[in-house]
């Protein structure tokens, strides 16, 4: 008993220690906090109830940042199978006694309500750089194919809930791993070439709605009062911005009730068309600082296990922004991905901040090795 005691208190010292941050990116990880927060109010008609509930997230997710920095990727490391299995036992639980809106997407724990889904976006890169890790480099066949099978059985689970989107954005975070591992060029469209042979089958099983969003972005105008209501709302918004916008608390779209979802999902389209092209390119630059930067540190990591990792977290967050902002000018189909720090959404922006938390761990024990 008094061993355990004095490893906690050992723990504790460590994670209270004085903080060994990347600044360039906190920096950043903070602005854009504070943007979103704005744009957040803007969107939700200064509806205090909201921004304060958003602003306690970014206080939880900023302190699992600053919690999990601490930790020595090697910890990280340790406990990533486990972490991985918890995650995925989560997530068929969400099966059984989920619930939502249409999907089963959420367990209700009393005082905690979450989506386990959310936390796959974080252990899946997780667990393949784990396994890639402790193994040569290009991966062999065997090996790519045990991934594939770490990454299709929680994605199976939550395109079952039914949230396709996700799924997808699962698969895709743990696939930038395995891609970054050094696979040829050869191998890699083979893979593609098979996803592409069973689209068909793909087809087949998705729901009558999900196959509607896919026609509905190919011609929005063939139902503008149902399926195609949200990108045409989304377009006009975006459109009628011009360079400059129209002013905080301006937009007709969304002030008017017009752009259905518009403080999650098409948060975008409320920036576009009130703060113009130039608020647009300036968000769209902060977060390319933010992935730039994060490949930096992914780059100077001190082993395969956080070169992986942090090169697959950096290129799913590039791929949430680019999803998001493809959805609301029409180019992709509505798939519910929330712009990152910047949608309304709790699980997804604690899970996104402690994603940067191991990030700031990659760094900073890098520079104690050194």
């Amino acid at each position: 008993m008094n061993r355990l005691a004095l490893r906690a208190e050992m723990v504790l010292r460590r994670l209270l220690r004085r903080p060994r941050l990347d600044l360039p990116l906190l920096a950043a990880l903070l602005l854009l906090a504070a943007m979103g927060l704005f744009f957040l109010a803007s969107a939700a008609d200064l509806s205090w109830r909201t921004i304060g509930a958003q602003a306690a997230r970014f206080l939880l997710g900023f302190a699992m940042l600053y919690l999990v920095s601490r930790l020595p990727p090697a910890q990280l490391k340790r406990w990533t199978p486990a972490l991985y299995a918890a995650s995925v036992l989560l997530v068929a639980l969400v099966l059984v006694l989920g619930e939502g809106r249409g999907a089963d997407r959420w367990l209700d724990l009393g005082v905690l309500r979450f989506q386990p889904s959310e936390l796959l976006k974080l252990t899946m890169p997780m667990m393949v750089a784990w396994y890639l890790a402790q193994r040569p480099l290009p991966p062999s066949w065997r090996d790519t194919g045990v991934v594939l099978l770490l990454i299709a059985v929680p994605a199976a689970l939550i395109a079952k809930q039914p949230d396709l989107g996700t799924a997808l954005l699962v698969m895709m975070a743990g696939g930038f791993a395995l891609f970054l591992s050094g696979l040829s060029l050869r191998r890699i469209g083979l893979m593609l070439a098979v996803m592409l042979a069973l689209l068909p089958v793909a087809w087949h099983h998705l729901h009558d709605y999900q196959r509607e969003r896919v026609l509905t972005l190919l011609n929005p105008e063939s139902d503008p009062l149902g399926t195609g209501w949200h990108i045409i709302q989304s377009e006009i918004a975006v459109g009628s911005g011009g360079v400059l916008g129209k002013g905080f608390m301006q937009g007709t779209q969304a002030q008017l009730q017009f752009l259905p979802e518009h403080t999650t999902d098409f948060i975008f389209a409320v920036v576009g068309e009130e703060f113009g092209l130039l608020g647009v390119l300036v968000l769209l630059a902060l977060y390319l600082y933010i992935i730039g930067r994060s490949m930096w540190i992914a780059v100077n990591a001190r082993d395969t296990y956080g070169r992986l990792l942090g090169g697959a977290l950096a290129l799913s967050f590039f791929l949430y922004v680019m999803v998001n902002g493809g959805m609301i000018t029409g180019l992709l189909p509505v798939v519910g991905v929330p712009l990152p720090l910047v949608s309304y959404g709790g699980t997804s922006a604690v899970s996104l901040l402690t994603g940067f938390g191991v990030l700031m761990s990659i760094h900073a024990h890098r520079k104690l090795m050194k």
